[in-house]
């Protein structure tokens, strides 16, 4: 019988220390939480957080869903993200094809003030976002935070311009000689090839928008418009955290992005290889 022979030079075996490393690294915080969702309260403040517990006690699972109301939170959540991901795609799409494909006088100069904008923090203009948002009454309303959302995906704009470079001019020439006009350029030929760019950025997008916090929490700030994000601060309060039930929750709220990835992987693959930028 034939033994295969496994040569592994220094440069794999520090390649796969580095990779088991890191892995291991990466999984040590998602294993203490799911530990300490599996803990009763004594036993959490007993105990540490990398032992495991005597009894599982899977009851926190139920309770954080029903406390916190994350089958409204999940909902909201749903529907903001459904909203901006597509307006953003369609806005963004639309922006770059603009400028992509029209020479025109402050072309060059929507480009930089683009860029620009990305250099800034948003944390640093939320004081001017603020003020605005409330002179237009767009405070706790779900659309008002989906407008938001939706008018800060500059990313967006610069993958999809990057990838229409790749896309030759003559297929626009072509069109427009059989009759088609720009829009029809655009929704017929342009945008079904922007598929790879559309996986990235809507991958891009929709994880900042389901785990942002910040933004949530200062613009929804009545109980029926929280967000998965911000459903956990049920838990918190000025007499101590209840960390058994964050960490349940914060389990509970994984599961959905873990099922896309499990049933979308493949476009996943995809779209982030050909959506690449390409010298």
């Amino acid at each position: 019988m034939n033994k295969k022979k496994f040569n592994l030079s220094i440069s794999d075996i520090l390649k796969y220390f580095i990779l088991i490393f890191f892995a291991f690294w990466t999984l040590v915080p998602l294993f203490s939480c799911l530990i300490t969702a599996l803990k009763n309260v004594d036993e959490y403040q007993s105990t540490s957080v990398m032992m495991f517990p005597k009894v599982w006690y899977f009851k926190n699972f139920a309770d954080a869903f029903v406390l916190a109301d994350m089958g409204r939170a999940f909902l909201n959540s749903m529907i903001v993200l459904v909203c901006v991901l597509a307006c953003s795609i369609i806005i963004s799409s639309q922006i770059a094809y603009v400028l992509n494909r029209f020479a025109f006088p402050g072309n060059s100069l929507i480009r930089k003030m683009f860029l620009f904008a990305t250099l800034l923090p948003g944390v640093a203009m939320q004081v001017a976002v603020y003020k605005i948002m409330g002179n237009l009454h767009l405070i706790n309303h779900l659309y008002g935070y989906i407008i938001m959302m939706t008018g800060t995906d500059v990313i967006s704009i610069y993958i999809f311009i990057q990838f229409m470079e790749n896309i030759p001019v003559s297929l626009d020439e072509s069109a427009i000689i059989d009759g088609a006009n720009y829009f029809t350029i655009y929704r017929k030929i342009i945008f079904p090839l922007l598929r790879p760019a559309t996986v990235t950025s809507c991958i891009l997008k929709g994880v900042a928008t389901y785990n942002e916090y910040y933004c949530a929490n200062l613009y929804l700030q009545s109980k029926n418009l929280r967000t998965v994000a911000i459903s956990l601060y049920s838990f918190t309060g000025p007499l101590g955290n209840q960390y058994n039930l964050i960490c349940a929750g914060v389990i509970i709220s994984l599961l959905p992005a873990l099922i896309v990835f499990l049933f979308c992987q493949k476009q996943i693959y995809s779209g982030i290889t050909n959506g690449a930028v390409k010298g």
